[in-house]
């Protein structure tokens, strides 16, 4: 039997909370950094539980909600990152565990993971398709401006639209560019250029500066909305060298704040000469066709038939005898041709005609309903008939009726 003289007897709690304090009580595990391989991540309520595993052993972790908010990327499985957190122990479940308060992919900056995830993700969903950019006006009357009212680029920006194109209008909605705030500033101020459709064209951008200083032009939310947007977008953030989500949605990108303000408005002086060369060219192109229309009347003038309208009629009116006479021939010949063949049809009629027959001496007997007698089956003796011949018709009665054969 244990005697608590020789061995301490203390509850599964008890000693749950013992170790909880030595992991409390100790400085290497109160704050330390973990490498290691995601596996079984699952998202509930805000918060992410997941294992951190390599080849030997694994051990579990939780990133609470408010831990969440400061990732910049997404975790997924089979990553391989290196987290920070402390070492205590889950009471309820006997488990120690790893408490995150920062993720960092391995061998690749969270920022530099987070474009590339969002990007691919947008790209997937067609945000990037060349379909869906709407063109650039040619000459805008107002051109909207979201960027800081202090940066080098709002200066830079108003200083090529006065010089190239100083008849268009420029609205400028001041907004931060860096920091947590910023993504919703530049979301509005697209909200509102949109809502109040004061502007045909607008400049979004920044000048340059780190990739953490341009983060704000690499959120989902302000992609988003820049890929929405029913006015045409130009993108103008940090350098040359920069790229940025928001470049990718917009409907155009400029590498430079300024060199956005140089593609948003046509050059003045340019325009004014092209205008110039079109007018030249049109004044010359009407002065060579009004030389060639008169050329062209002088001859039709020229023509005798111009100098003695009388010449046109007396052909008109020869022709015109000629087509006559033509006609008059045609006519003939086809009424002759007519009569001829009526004429033919005629004696073919009159030849098939029962009064021919009677003019050879035959006649044509008639029982007394009027009906033409062929057998002598059809009268009886006594019956009234009547005779049809050539010259008129003769009135009988039958005295007698015998059958007889012909040709036989």
């Amino acid at each position: 039997m244990i005697s608590e003289r020789e061995c301490p007897i203390l509850t599964v709690s008890q000693i749950t909370q013992y170790i909880k304090a030595m992991f409390s009580s100790d400085v290497l595990v109160q704050s330390i950094s973990v490498r290691g391989e995601i596996s079984n991540l699952v998202e509930r309520g805000g918060h992410i539980y997941l294992t951190l595993k390599d080849d030997g052993a694994v051990l579990k972790g939780v990133i609470f909600k408010s831990s969440v908010q400061r990732i910049k990327f997404r975790p997924e499985n089979s990553m391989k990152v290196v987290a920070h957190g402390r070492i205590s122990v889950y009471e309820p479940s006997g488990q120690y565990q790893l408490y995150i308060d920062m993720l960092e992919p391995e061998g690749v900056g969270a920022l530099a993971m987070a474009y590339e995830q969002l990007k691919k993700k947008l790209e997937a969903e067609g945000l990037f398709s060349p379909e869906r950019k709407t063109p650039i006006p040619k000459i805008p009357k107002t051109v909207g401006v979201i960027t800081s009212s202090a940066g080098a680029a709002v200066r830079d920006i108003i200083n090529i639209l006065s010089r190239r194109f100083p008849v268009a209008k420029m609205i400028l909605y001041p907004t931060l560019v860096q920091g947590d705030n910023a993504p919703k500033e530049l979301c509005e101020a697209l909200e509102y250029f949109n809502r109040e459709k004061s502007v045909d064209v607008i400049i979004i951008g920044r000048g340059g500066g780190s990739l953490e200083d341009l983060w704000a032009f690499n959120d989902e939310k302000l992609a988003r909305a820049v890929s929405a947007s029913e006015i045409p977008v130009i993108s103008a953030v940090g350098h040359e060298s920069d790229f940025t989500i928001c470049d990718f949605v917009a409907d155009l990108r400029a590498p430079t704040p300024s060199a956005a303000a140089e593609l948003a408005v046509p050059d003045a002086f340019e325009l004014s000469s092209r205008i110039s060369a079109l007018s030249s060219r049109l004044k010359t192109g009407l002065s060579n066709k009004l030389s060639r229309s008169k050329k062209e009347l002088e001859a039709l003038t020229s023509r005798r038939i111009m100098r003695d309208p009388q010449m046109l009629l007396d052909d008109k009116n020869m022709r015109l005898s000629h087509l006559g006479d033509i006609l008059e021939t045609a006519y003939s010949r086809i009424v002759s041709d007519k009569k001829a063949s009526f004429k033919e049809k005629i004696s073919r009629l009159d030849a098939l005609s029962p009064l021919a027959v009677l003019s050879r001496g035959y006649s044509l007997t008639f029982d007394g309903r009027g009906e033409i007698v062929k057998r002598v089956s059809d009268v009886s003796a006594g019956d009234n008939i009547t005779l049809r011949v050539q010259d008129g018709a003769v009135d009988a009665t039958v005295h007698a009726v015998r059958k007889e054969s012909y040709g036989k």
